[in-house]
């Protein structure tokens, strides 16, 4: 297998279900056949296994569906959340920002040892940053020396950021050109709390939010409860990463976190983080074509002025996908443990079908 694609691309269904609000029993037909129907076409397009969760106004319905011999997921299932992860960072600038702790217009600030590029006279921002306008490429430039294929932020450390950085070049002035970033989000990460990251996510995001599944570091019941990462059907090791973990890259979550999170996305005024959510959707760079960026969300719209806000995510063998539209009141999270290459330029199959649950799940509202 080729190293540097795989990390940078990084049957008869049995359904279940899992409570979150205790409503998904008065979940109405039509809304469980179509839940069953996009499950049904995402284990066709590969996936062993695989979890979805709505929410639909006031009603919430999770169900869970695998292949023949394969074990069920439902709501509690432990999945690598993968570049979904980055929603939380952003969401901790946003309180640092909204408590007066920093700007989102403040240059990136790292300890001396790590030199931070440049290129033209404006230096790198928070902003640029959490919505990948910074310049800086998708990866380390020496993250994949002597890495694992399987697990290929395991072994990188500190020494090897400051290292890597004095090598890194800027594509474009900062603030110029939107180019997605596992980097730059890794910074944000850094910037916000040196060395500290996945403690800072906890403190300011994942605590707060009651969202205690959503983690780096699993706990013995949710080793009990984790599914399995493939990589083209054949099982993987899960990702781990201290060093860059702002980017989403080693955290693990499960559906029912997900419809909590995205809970809040749709109501922040029913959420402790009212004020850094709304400044998380708030579109703050625009990246053409329609789409334009919140801190770290992905704004596009859809027809009749109305706006899809996203984000997926993939590490070595799972893939998951956040949508939600604040206008209809509906949300849509799938959770998957396999991974296949996709050609450049087109969505996986997984980003297409949960999209598509929610133009349909839109279009009954």
């Amino acid at each position: 297998m080729n190293r540097r694609t795989f990390i940078t691309t990084a049957a008869t269904a049995a359904a279940g279900a899992s409570l979150l609000s205790g409503t998904a029993a008065a979940a109405d037909d039509t809304l469980r056949a179509q839940v069953r129907r996009t499950l049904d076409q995402v284990l066709a397009a590969g996936s062993p296994s695989a979890v979805c969760g709505v929410i639909q106004g006031e009603r919430t319905y999770v169900a869970g569906a695998a292949g023949k011999g394969k074990r069920t997921p439902n709501g509690r299932t432990v999945f690598q959340l993968g570049s979904i992860g980055k929603t939380l960072t952003a969401t901790a600038l946003a309180r640092a920002v909204t408590a007066g702790e920093t700007r989102l217009d403040a240059p990136l600030t790292l300890p001396a040892r790590f030199p931070i590029p440049r290129k033209g006279p404006r230096r790198i921002t928070l902003a640029d940053l959490a919505t990948h306008s910074s310049g800086l490429p998708s990866l380390p430039p020496n993250l994949l020396d002597g890495a694992n294929p399987y697990d290929p932020y395991a072994r990188y450390t500190l020494d090897d950021l400051a290292e890597g950085l004095a090598k890194t070049t800027l594509a474009t002035e900062p603030g110029e050109k939107y180019a997605y970033s596992n980097l730059g989000f890794g910074l944000l990460g850094q910037a916000l709390a040196f060395d500290r990251v996945d403690a800072m996510l906890r403190h300011r995001v994942t605590a707060p939010l009651r969202l205690a599944d959503t983690t780096t570091t699993l706990r013995p019941d949710m080793l009990l409860r984790k599914a399995v990462g493939h990589y083209e059907g054949t099982p993987v090791p899960d990702w781990h990463d201290r060093v860059l973990s702002g980017a989403g890259t080693s955290v693990y979550s499960t559906v029912d976190d997900m419809l909590r999170f995205l809970a809040a996305q749709l109501r922040p005024e029913r959420s402790p983080l009212r004020d850094a959510i709304e400044l998380t959707q708030r579109p703050h760079f625009t990246a053409g074509r329609g789409l334009r960026l919140g801190l770290a969300w992905h704004l596009s719209p859809l027809p009749g002025g109305r706006t899809m806000i996203l984000h997926n995510g993939q590490t070595g063998g799972f893939g998951t996908c956040a949508a939600f539209n604040r206008e209809s009141g509906t949300a849509v999270v799938m959770m998957t443990n396999n991974v296949s290459p996709v050609p450049e330029g087109k969505d996986r199959p997984m980003d297409t079908l949960t999209y598509g649950l929610l133009d349909d799940l839109d279009a009954g509202r």
